[in-house]
């Protein structure tokens, strides 16, 4: 790749940033199409976020993607996002046009792909979502399109995961229920369901030793589960060797990551993204 005068500026924002793997997914792919185009990280805190946005418009950046803890709190600040983006609450990719910046989120799509590949009744699933974030939003709606009647999700302050259930309540969702909970009902939540979603980063490197889930509550996974980690970084995570150990299914973050990836990729250049390669290159770490 041959950096120019000419050359496009795409980016990622959050707070940690380091572990992103999307630079090497995302040049990658500018590199297979001979796209004039960079994509850079940037770790922005949350009071800077106004003031980033504003450098990002003078430098004449085109997109970038938002990651924790951006992908709610950017919303005020955009001219407008879409209705999937304004169904989930939170924006992942965002794009300059004519009236500013505009967010979307392509999460959703990243989220469900490997979802799909299974043979699943999804009536029949029960799932638990570990936190009340913009990932667990993405998560909500996903769950939500497969067909999942009930959806259970757990946030160590009860107050701030009512607010998350409640925030849905004018969504135009087809699920019966979504239930609050705190960390510590999660053992006896278990054992009424069969599917558990991490979003958030418990696990995510550099705390590789850590675990959503006490040893009691791995105690209650049984090879009936679909265990699904956002996190893909590192690959497999804690909890997804305790799942594997079980013989639960389980997937990581890494499919999610390439084809919510691919869809900003399209957005941002309106060509079709090397998929293949996106996903080879992420799996090989070069």
């Amino acid at each position: 790749m041959q950096i120019k005068g000419t050359t496009k500026l795409l980016g990622i924002i959050g707070n940690p940033i380091e572990h992103s793997k999307s630079p090497l997914m995302q040049n990658s792919a500018i590199e297979a199409l001979n796209l004039d185009y960079v994509y850079v990280p940037f770790d922005v805190k949350t009071e800077d976020l106004e003031t980033v946005l504003k450098g990002f418009e003078a430098m004449n950046v085109r997109g970038f993607n938002v990651t924790i803890p951006h992908k709610e709190n950017i919303i005020p600040l955009l001219s407008d996002i879409t209705y999937i983006a304004r169904k989930i609450g939170a924006v992942n990719t965002v794009y300059w046009t004519k009236q500013g910046w505009e967010g979307t989120n392509t999460d959703i799509d990243g989220f469900i792909a490997p979802l799909k590949a299974l043979d699943v009744d999804w009536s029949q699933i029960v799932p638990l979502v570990l936190g009340a974030g913009g990932a667990s939003r993405a998560v909500i709606v996903g769950l939500d399109e497969l067909g999942c009647p009930n959806v259970r999700v757990v946030a160590r302050d009860y107050e701030k995961c009512a607010d998350f259930r409640d925030s849905f309540i004018y969504t135009p969702l087809k699920c019966s229920h979504i239930w609050a909970h705190t960390w510590d009902q999660i053992a006896d939540i278990l054992p009424h369901s069969n599917m558990i979603v991490n979003a958030t980063p418990l696990g995510m490197y550099p705390n590789v030793d850590v675990s959503p889930l006490t040893e009691k509550d791995n105690e209650l996974i049984t090879d009936e589960f679909i265990v699904y980690d956002l996190i893909y970084t590192p690959r497999p995570t804690l909890l997804l060797q305790q799942a594997q150990q079980k013989g639960a299914i389980s997937i990581d973050g890494s499919e999610m990551l390439v084809q919510q990836g691919a869809k900003a990729f399209e957005i941002w250049t309106g060509k079709k993204a090397p998929v293949d390669i996106m996903r080879q290159v992420l799996l090989n770490g070069k």
